[in-house]
C-alpha cells in the first residue's frame, strides 16, 4: 500500500500538525516494534512509530494516514500471540502505551473509564484499592495492556466463571479510519439502542478502528481464594475430572491444567515442589464468599477423586495459594528456558477436553515433536506448546504440520482454532475453514464499510 514517498509525506505532515507528538524514525527504535510475542512470525519493519497521548492525536494521525494512503498498525504492549500488532513494512505503527491514564473509577455505577495503554495488573490494583474487582485475567496480566486485551478479546485464568474481556465492556471510544471519533455504549447495564458496535470492535484486532477509551464493568472485590492442586496419573484422568466438574455444575473461578512436560519445566525452573511423576495437574480455585469457597472445593475434590486423582493439596492460607498459583502463571516462561517454543491456542466444548488432550498427544508423537500442554481446561481452552532446540532446522516445517493437524482436530470436535489469542496474521488461512466463506464475506463487508481504503491493519484477520 504505502511507498517510501507516501510515508515521507505523511511524516512531514505529522511533524507540521502534531509537533508535540513523540515520533520514532531511527531504525533501532522501529526494530523494537517489528514483532509481538508470536514465534516464527515474519513481520515488516514499520516506516515510523508514533506514541500519542490523547484521542485527538490518534484522530489526526488516522486522518493523515487516510490522506496519504499509508497503512496503520495499532499496537498495545506487544504481548499478543497472533501477530496482530506486528509491524507491516513501511507502515505507521500507532502505539497507545502512553495513553495510560485511568480516567475515573465510578463506585456508584460499578465501572471504570480507562485509556487503552493502562496495564491490566495496574487497573486491577487501582480498582481493588476502592474495594472493586476487574475479572479479566490473562496470564500476562502484569505486562499486557487493556487496549490489547480489548483488541484480541483476551481470555485468561478466570474465564470459566467470569467470561472473556468482551463480557466486561460497557462502552468504547473509537477512532475510525478517516479520523472520525465515535462512542459506543455507556455506563448503563442494559442498552438495546441500535447495533452492538461495542461487541463488534472488541476482538477486531485493530482492523475496524482504534480504541482510545473504554468503560469497563466492575464488581465488588471478592474475598481470598480457596486454592487446590490435584495430580493425576494420566491426561485422560485429568480431562475426565474437568468433564465431571462441568456435569456437576461446579463453576470454580480457576480451573487450569498442566501436563507432565509443563510440570517438570515449572518445577525445574522455580523449585516449587510439584509432583514430578504426575501426568497432569489441575489448579482449582474458588472465590465464593466465606465458607462457601471451602464447600465448592469440597464438591470439586469429590469429582476429582472419582476421576482418579493420585494426590490433592490445598493451600493453607492466601500466601500459599499465591505460591501454588505461580505454577500456572510461570508455565510459558519455564518452557521457554528449554528451547524455542511455539504456543498455540485451541478450544473445544468443555466436555470434549479429554478428546482434545488425547488428540494433541497423538499428533505430536506421530511427528516426533516434543509438546507441553497447559491451559484453561475449565472453559475448554488449551495451549499446546511445541518445543524445539533453538537451532533445529526442521522446527518451522514441523510446527506448521503439527499446528494444522491440531487445528483440524479441534474443529472436528466442534471447537475453534483460537479461543483467546485471535486470528491476527498467524491463523488467517483458518478463518474461512472454521467460519465458512459466507461468514467471512460478511466480515469483509463490515471491514469495507468502516475502512474503505483498507488502511487499518491490512492482512490481519482477513
Amino acid at each position: 500500500m504505502q511507498t517510501a514517498t507516501a510515508i515521507d509525506a505523511l511524516l512531514a505532515d505529522v511533524r507540521a500538525e502534531l509537533p508535540q507528538l513523540r515520533l520514532l524514525t531511527d531504525v533501532a527504535d522501529r526494530e523494537s516494534y517489528r514483532l509481538d510475542e508470536t514465534a516464527y512470525l515474519a513481520a515488516g519493519l514499520p516506516g515510523a512509530v508514533v506514541l500519542p497521548t490523547e484521542t485527538a492525536e490518534v484522530a489526526a494521525l488516522l486522518r493523515l494516514a487516510s490522506r496519504h494512503r499509508v497503512a496503520v498498525v495499532p499496537r498495545g504492549a506487544g504481548t499478543g500471540l497472533s501477530g496482530g500488532a506486528a509491524g507491516i513494512e513501511g507502515a505507521l505503527t500507532i502505539a497507545v502505551t502512553r495513553m495510560n491514564r485511568i480516567v475515573e473509577i465510578d463506585r456508584d455505577n460499578l465501572c471504570v473509564v480507562t485509556q487503552p495503554g493502562v496495564i491490566n495488573a495496574e487497573l486491577k490494583a487501582a480498582v481493588a484499592a476502592e474495594g472493586l474487582f476487574y475479572p479479566p485475567d490473562p496470564a500476562s496480566y502484569e505486562s499486557c495492556s487493556i487496549g490489547g486485551n480489548l483488541g484480541t478479546n483476551a481470555g485468561g485464568l478466570c474465564c470459566v466463571k467470569y467470561g472473556q474481556t468482551r463480557d466486561w465492556v460497557l462502552g468504547l471510544e473509537v477512532v475510525l479510519a478517516d479520523g472520525s471519533v465515535i462512542r459506543t455504549g455507556g455506563r448503563t447495564v442494559k442498552d438495546t439502542a441500535g447495533y452492538s458496535l461495542t461487541h463488534l470492535f472488541v476482538g477486531s484486532q485493530g482492523t475496524l478502528g482504534i480504541i482510545t477509551e473504554a468503560t469497563l464493568r466492575l464488581r465488588p472485590l471478592p474475598g481470598p481464594r480457596a486454592t487446590m492442586l490435584a495430580f493425576f496419573g494420566s491426561l485422560e484422568a485429568a480431562g475426565a475430572a474437568v468433564a465431571a466438574m462441568t456435569r456437576a455444575g461446579i463453576v470454580p473461578v480457576t480451573l487450569e491444567l498442566l501436563d507432565h512436560e509443563t510440570i517438570l519445566a515449572v518445577d525445574d525452573a522455580h523449585n516449587l515442589g510439584l509432583e514430578r511423576d504426575a501426568a497432569a495437574m489441575l489448579l482449582v480455585e474458588s472465590d465464593a464468599p466465606g465458607a462457601a469457597a471451602t464447600g465448592e472445593l469440597d464438591e470439586a475434590e469429590a469429582a476429582i477423586r472419582a476421576a482418579g486423582a493420585t494426590s490433592i493439596v490445598r493451600a493453607a492460607d492466601a500466601t500459599e495459594a499465591d505460591w501454588l498459583r505461580q505454577a500456572r502463571r510461570l508455565a510459558l516462561r519455564a518452557l521457554e528456558r528449554q528451547g524455542t517454543v511455539r504456543m498455540e491456542d485451541v478450544g473445544v466444548p468443555r466436555a470434549r477436553v479429554p478428546q482434545l488432550l488425547t488428540a494433541i498427544e497423538r499428533i505430536a508423537a506421530a511427528h516426533g515433536v516434543r509438546c507441553a500442554t497447559f491451559g484453561h481446561a475449565g472453559d475448554g481452552n488449551l495451549h499446546p506448546n511445541l518445543i524445539f532446540a533453538r537451532d533445529d532446522p526442521e522446527a518451522e516445517r514441523l510446527t506448521q504440520i503439527v499446528r494444522d493437524e491440531i487445528f483440524q482436530a479441534a474443529l472436528d470436535l466442534g471447537g475453534t482454532v483460537t479461543a483467546e489469542h485471535g486470528i491476527g496474521a498467524a491463523r488467517r488461512e483458518w478463518l474461512p475453514i472454521q467460519r465458512g466463506e459466507g461468514a467471512v464475506a460478511a466480515m469483509r463487508s463490515i471491514k469495507a464499510a468502516l475502512d474503505p481504503l483498507g488502511i487499518l491493519n491490512p492482512g490481519r484477520v482477513l
